[in-house]
């Protein structure tokens, strides 16, 4: 792995190992931040697309699951999509003995806890990620969510979050809602359509975006989906990391 880059210091190009201790404390929330803080983990390929045949897998690589690992690590919940949740089979998140100090000094469980966001709550409770979760599992929805869907997930100890007057969720609620319940340090991992909500809300802190060095071309969605901004958002790169052609970097709003 080649050693982080902060853009203060262009001349530091040495090789260097990165155990997880040292991506946790490259990657590490802010101080001082008064409230929540939203930041997205995704990976593109150089031509645009977030996913292969509707998984991230194929374009992503050892060390991009790494600092995924440690940002579920850090993050008090993990915010995602539904869709996501049935694509990429989430599972509960589990502790890891390298962030459990960390964790403990930060006052923090075991382990994040999941959210999910779905306005229909079509989701199968009986999977191990509703079922049985290290921590339990959120999931956010509207207040028109279907009432007997509602009674299924608390009957699994699911607890349901109503973060929009509508059918689905409002972002700049959901991230409130959170915050609420002492889960501020928040990491979404999508899918597209659910970062690009975030976006369009003005409630994104920072993106975290690998960029795979492969070419997929057909017509795969790009990080972020949905009604584009009516002025481009413009962040500040906060840091690079390079590694056989990817490169992992992390961007600030301005």
């Amino acid at each position: 792995m080649r050693r982080l880059l902060p853009v203060t210091d262009p001349t530091a190009t040495e090789d260097h190992e990165w155990s997880l201790g040292e991506l946790a404390d490259a990657y590490a929330y802010p101080d001082g931040v008064d409230g929540p803080w939203l930041r997205a983990n995704m990976v593109s390929s150089l031509d645009g697309a977030a996913q292969h045949e509707g998984r991230s897998q194929a374009i992503s690589s050892d060390t991009d699951m790494r600092i995924f690992g440690t940002l579920r690590g850090l993050a008090d919940a993990v915010v995602v999509g539904a869709e996501t949740v049935r694509l990429e089979g989430y599972r509960p998140a589990r502790a890891r003995e390298a962030f459990a100090a960390r964790r403990a000094a930060a006052g923090q469980g075991p382990a994040p806890a999941i959210a999910v966001v779905s306005a229909s709550l079509g989701l199968d409770f009986s999977l191990p990620l509703f079922a049985e979760p290290l921590v339990p599992t959120l999931v956010l929805t509207g207040a028109g969510a279907p009432a007997d869907r509602i009674r299924e997930a608390e009957k699994t100890g699911v607890e349901v979050v109503i973060a929009g007057d509508g059918p689905g969720v409002e972002p700049a609620r959901a991230v409130r809602a959170l915050a609420e319940r002492g889960l501020t340090r928040l990491l979404t991992e999508g899918g597209p359509r659910l970062l690009g909500q975030f976006v369009a809300a003005g409630v994104l802190d920072e993106l975290c975006l690998t960029l795979s060095p492969t070419l997929t071309a057909g017509d795969a969605q790009r990080i972020a989906g949905g009604p584009a901004l009516a002025v481009p958002e413009r962040l500040a790169l906060a840091s690079v990391l390079e590694e056989a052609g990817f490169l992992f970097t992390r961007y600030r709003r301005i």
